[in-house]
């Protein structure tokens, strides 16, 4: 990710660094480029990643984001040994980033600058899994396009490329156009160089570019202004005089004009082997002793993650001060006060049957409850106390300052103290009279009454439906055919799901079992081919016959007078599989059946200026998913 050297491995970061970024706290600065800062941070696990936040000013220009995004979701695909994973994105901030995994190693450029160039087997091995690397990003449908030494890392175990694709997204945006360089003119291809033209083959000739590199030390087109490099690209041949023997026939191929005669990437590994005199196998000496003691210095001068800052206590509001009169002396706790001298000792009455059910309100005994010695232990169970029995001093008051609860019907003796206005024992209180037990049973048998009667109603609503349903009656006859005492089930329709502004670029497609639907480019090579793609758009550039079809269900076009619906899609028979652009204008409607049951009405909003960098469609969707059962092939 940097150039410097190694005493400048990890930056401290500055003032106008961030601190955090999505979420993940910043511990040094690992370099900056054209398009953004490199910085490095953790995960939680503690596993370090390198964060390249963008520039500002990219994520301002509206072309740049769209194309950001969908090189992001692209990368995401991306996982093979010779690459650095991305970890997280955010592509809706207003500044966008990228987390890959970070890699302890020196890139290629640096390595070369610092210890000069590398021997022919390392060259090999770097080769070999850069082609490696290679296969696994065109497989995911991205071309690297800005290949070149400062995108290969050398690792322990191999080189790993990265920054795949996001070069793309700076392309043609309003900033390159300005003069913001994305990209090494030295190491483009002539038609990437000349016209603009990216295909896999233009990685392959970056690959080439890249194992002179290493194996010479410099460049084979020369330095120099970046005109003057464009021009030997294109028109002349590279310098490889300093090229070893066995390298020739691998960078003389990969560094052909004709992108047609360069090699394809499984040609390119054979082509290693046969250039090297023992197996080749990537391992700890794949690399120079030089290079792998500054992959070991990476590793210990690696920072420590930055320190979370403790969380801020929660915002209590400051109680008032005291005033002098609520500073004055407290009375004693009312732990033991002195007992009234009006109340003698009173023996604890005989447990009454289920007392351990009554409230007591307390989950230990209250400040004026008898010591446990002075209860006869075989008259009041362990740890049970009396409701209601002492004053409660909380309150500051008697606790029959309010006016005497009513017992249960199996009412315990009183336990309050004489001398309190009552008597010690009062009498039993009269049997209380059995209106509630009444009331009970009339309600139930009432609700009993209703449960029969209401078993009894399917019977009548069948014998009624019937009739309804006769010659003549004028009633329905959607229960005729369900089963008796069961109504018909209809099946439910899913919920539909909307996603708005979708833009397709040319050769691309989605699937509609994507949350949300993401379009992808179609692999290069070969003709169009859409795949399993519910719905593409084919850009037609040489007789301006644009299509947008399904190559995994049906289209319907809906006329004027029908409204996309899902009742209006299931309907509609007029079936086909592609609609040419001409033949839609902004407000069009089409039904789209996904052979995986998948239902949607695709709004038609319109497609890109004939002046904009790009060509793309610009859909709504509002998609049924799992409406119909799937359709096997």
């Amino acid at each position: 990710m940097s150039s410097a050297p190694s005493a400048g491995i990890f930056q401290p970061l500055k003032a106008d660094d961030p601190e955090v970024v999505g979420g993940y706290r910043l511990a040094a600065v690992l370099g900056a480029g054209g398009m953004g800062k490199v910085y490095l941070s953790y995960t939680p696990g503690g596993r370090p990643i390198a964060i390249k936040v963008i520039r500002s000013e990219f994520g301002e220009d509206p072309e740049f984001r769209r194309r950001f995004q969908q090189e992001v979701r692209s990368a995401e695909r991306v996982q093979g040994l010779y690459t650095a994973p991305v970890i997280d994105a955010d592509t809706e901030g207003a500044q966008p980033w990228l987390a890959t995994a970070y890699v302890p190693g020196p890139s290629l450029a640096h390595a070369v600058a610092h210890h000069g160039a590398l021997p022919p087997r390392s060259v090999l091995l770097l080769a070999v899994g850069v082609a490696e690397a290679l296969t696994v990003i065109h497989g995911a449908g991205i071309v690297h396009r800005d290949l070149k030494p400062a995108n290969v890392l050398l690792a322990s175990d191999g080189p790993r490329v990265i920054d795949f694709g996001i070069a793309r997204a700076a392309d043609s945006t309003a900033l390159t156009s300005t003069g913001v360089s994305i990209g090494t003119p030295a190491f483009m291809a002539p038609e990437q160089a000349s016209a603009g033209t990216i295909t896999p083959a233009t990685d392959v000739f970056a690959l080439g570019q890249i194992a002179a590199f290493a194996a010479i030390g410099s460049s084979v087109y020369g330095d120099g202004p970046s005109h003057a490099v464009l021009y030997r690209i294109v028109h002349e041949d590279p310098d490889l005089s300093g090229l070893p023997e066995e390298l020739r026939p691998l960078v003389t191929r990969c560094l052909s004009r004709d992108p047609a005669e360069r090699p394809e990437l499984t040609e390119v590994i054979a082509l290693c082997h046969a250039a090297a005199e023992v197996p080749l196998r990537q391992g700890e000496d794949w690399l120079p002793r030089a290079i792998v003691g500054s992959i070991t210095e990476r590793v210990h001068l690696l920072p420590a993650p930055a320190p979370t800052p403790p969380p801020k206590p929660a915002q209590v509001p400051a109680a008032p001060a005291p005033t002098p009169t609520e500073r004055a002396p407290q009375p004693p706790a009312p732990s033991a006060p002195p007992a009234p001298a009006a109340t003698p000792a009173q023996p604890a009455p005989a447990a009454q049957p289920g007392a351990a059910t009554v409230p007591t309100g307390y989950a230990t005994p209250p400040p004026y409850a008898q010591p446990p010695h002075q209860q006869p232990p075989h008259q009041q169970a362990p740890h049970q106390q009396p409701p209601y029995a002492q004053p409660q001093p909380a309150y500051g008051q008697p606790a029959y300052a309010q006016p005497p609860r009513p017992q249960p019907s199996y009412a315990q003796p009183s336990y309050a103290q004489p001398g309190w206005g009552q008597q010690s024992y009062p009498p039993a209180p009269t049997r209380p009279k059995r209106t509630g037990l009444i009331v009970t049973l009339s309600v139930v048998g009432a609700v009993i009454g209703l449960a029969v009667l209401g078993s009894l109603l399917p019977d009548d609503s069948k014998k009624n439906n019937g009739a309804a349903g006769s010659p003549g009656s004028g009633g329905s006859t959607a229960s005729a055919g369900a089963s008796p005492g069961k109504a018909a089930q209809k099946p439910v329709d899913p919920q539909p799901v909307e996603y708005k502004r979708i833009e397709m670029p040319g050769s691309h497609r989605l699937l509609l079992a994507d949350n949300p639907p993401r379009p992808a480019e179609e692999p290069s090579g070969g003709g169009v081919q859409y795949g399993k793609g519910d719905l593409y758009y084919y850009r037609d550039s040489v007789f301006g016959n644009d299509e947008f079809g399904t190559a995994n269900g049906k289209l319907v076009l809906l006329n004027n007078a029908e409204k996309g619906s899902l009742e209006t899609c299931r309907q509609v028979t007029r079936f086909t599989e592609k609609i040419r652009l001409d033949q839609l204008t902004d407000g069009s409607q089409v039904c789209v059946l996904s052979s995986a049951g998948h239902i949607a009405v695709a709004t038609y909003r319109g497609k890109s200026g004939a002046k904009e960098s790009s060509q793309y469609i610009t859909l709504d969707l509002t998609i049924w998913r799992n409406a119909e059962e799937a359709k096997k092939d």
